[in-house]
C-alpha cells in the first residue's frame, strides 16, 4: 500500500475534540485514507456516506437528540462526501459541542458546502487538511527514487491519480472515465449551470493554455461565454479541485503585468484526459506545459504536506520578459524557470534581477528536480 504523507499530520490531531475535515479532488484517495485512520485508531466508528439519499435526509436538519441516536455507542463518526449534505457545518458543530467524546472526520470532494457553510459554525472547532492524488515524494518512498524517475515521462502523461497509478497500461480508459463521470458532478449538483457544454469547452480551453497567461475575455470568446460567467465557472472549477490559479508579481517595474493569472490542473493525467491526448512525449508539442504543470502541482503537494507557508506568483512584463514561478517565504523571493531538458539555455532577465536584488534564482530540469520536490 502506498503511504500518504498527510496521514501522519492527521494522526497528531486524532485525540482532541475538534473535527477533522479532509478536502480534495474526487478519487484522490480520501476514502482509503480515512478508512485506514479509523481502523488504526482503535475506536469503534460509524461510517456514513453523504452520497446516499437516506443519510442526507437524516443529517440535513440535525438536532442533538437525533444525532446521538444515530451515533449510538460509537466513539468516532466518519462522514464521507459530506459536501452533499445540507447544513453539514451545523451538524458537525452540534457533535463537537454536545458530544465531545465523539471524534468527527468528514471528507469532501468539493469545497462548496464544506468551505462555504462549514467555516462559520466550525470556527475554532476543526482541523482542515487537503489531500491530492499521489505525489512524487510518496511514490519515491513507496518504491525508491530510481524506479520513480524511470516513470517520470509516464507520470507527466498519466499523472498520479490512484486509478492511473494502480492500473498501469489501462490509464487512458481510467482517466477518461474519471473525467466523464466525476469531473463536473459537484458543480452540476450544487450550481444552476444552464450550459454544461460550455463548461466542458472552458475546461478544454484551460487545458490548452496551461503554463500561459490566461485572459478571461479571450476564454469567454472562445467558448461562447461572457466575462462574468467565465470567471464564475473558473471559480467553481477551483472549488471542485480541478484547477488552481496563481497571480502575477507586480511591485517594482513599471511595465510588469498586473492582475494577470496562470491556471494549472491539479493532475497532468486529468488535464490530458480532458483533451484526450495521451501520446508519448516525443510526439507532443506541449512538453514544456506538461513539465511546468507537473512541477507546480508537485511543489504544491510538498508545501501542503510539510506545512510550508509560501506565496506563489509568476512574473512577466509587457516586453515579454518572464519567469515561470516565484515563491515568497519569510520575506525572501525565489525565482524558478522550468526547462524539460538541461541543455535548454536559460538566463534570468536583468530587469527582474535589478528590481528584486538578492532573489534566489534556479532552473529546474529533468536532471535537477528532485530537491525542488522535497526528495534528496
Amino acid at each position: 500500500m502506498i503511504k500518504r504523507q498527510l496521514a501522519n499530520l492527521i494522526r497528531k490531531r486524532m485525540n482532541d475534540n475538534k473535527a477533522i475535515i479532509i478536502l480534495g479532488p474526487r478519487q484522490s484517495g480520501k476514502t482509503t485514507l480515512v478508512k485506514n485512520l479509523a481502523e488504526d485508531s482503535g475506536k469503534k466508528f460509524l461510517w456514513l456516506n453523504g452520497d446516499e439519499t437516506d443519510i442526507r435526509q437524516q443529517l440535513e436538519n440535525p438536532t442533538s437528540t437525533r444525532i446521538k441516536n444515530i451515533i449510538g455507542k460509537n466513539k468516532m463518526l466518519v462522514i464521507d462526501e459530506a459536501q452533499r449534505i445540507e447544513n453539514i457545518g451545523l451538524c458537525i458543530k452540534l457533535i463537537t459541542d454536545n458530544i465531545p467524546e465523539v471524534k468527527v472526520i468528514a471528507t469532501g470532494s468539493s469545497s462548496f458546502e464544506l468551505a462555504n457553510k462549514i467555516n462559520e459554525p466550525l470556527t475554532g472547532r476543526k482541523w482542515e487538511f487537503f489531500l491530492l492524488p499521489f505525489s512524487f515524494a510518496e511514490m519515491v518512498s513507496h518504491h525508491g527514487l530510481q524506479d520513480e524517475k524511470r516513470l517520470l515521462e509516464q507520470r507527466m502523461i498519466f499523472g498520479y491519480y490512484p486509478e492511473a497509478v494502480n492500473n498501469p497500461s489501462d490509464e487512458p480508459a481510467r482517466l477518461k472515465q474519471l473525467a466523464d463521470s466525476y469531473l463536473y458532478k459537484d458543480i452540476l449538483t450544487w450550481e444552476n449551470i444552464k450550459k454544461p457544454d460550455r463548461l466542458e469547452k472552458l475546461v478544454q480551453a484551460l487545458a490548452l493554455q496551461v503554463g500561459s497567461e490566461v485572459k478571461f475575455s479571450e476564454l469567454g470568446q472562445t467558448v461562447g461565454l461572457d466575462n462574468e460567467t467565465t470567471e464564475r465557472y473558473i471559480s467553481l472549477l477551483e472549488k471542485a479541485f480541478i484547477v488552481f490559479r496563481i497571480g502575477s508579481l507586480s511591485r517594482n517595474v513599471r511595465n510588469e503585468l498586473k492582475k494577470s493569472r496562470k491556471i494549472y490542473f491539479y493532475d497532468n493525467g486529468l488535464r490530458n484526459a480532458v483533451i484526450n491526448q495521451f501520446n508519448t512525449l516525443e510526439l507532443r508539442s506541449d512538453k514544456g506545459a506538461l513539465w511546468e504543470n507537473f512541477l507546480m502541482t508537485e511543489r504544491l503537494k510538498l508545501q501542503n504536506y510539510q506545512g510550508i507557508s509560501a506565496t506563489r506568483y509568476f512574473w512577466r512584463t509587457n516586453a515579454q520578459q518572464e519567469i515561470d514561478y516565484l515563491e515568497e517565504r519569510n520575506g525572501k523571493l525565489s525565482a524558478f524557470e522550468f526547462k524539460w531538458k538541461s541543455k535548454e539555455k536559460n538566463k534570468f532577465p536583468k530587469t527582474f534581477l535589478d528590481a528584486y536584488p538578492g532573489s534566489h534564482t534556479e532552473t529546474i530540469t529533468n536532471d535537477t528536480f528532485e530537491e525542488f520536490l522535497g526528495v534528496n
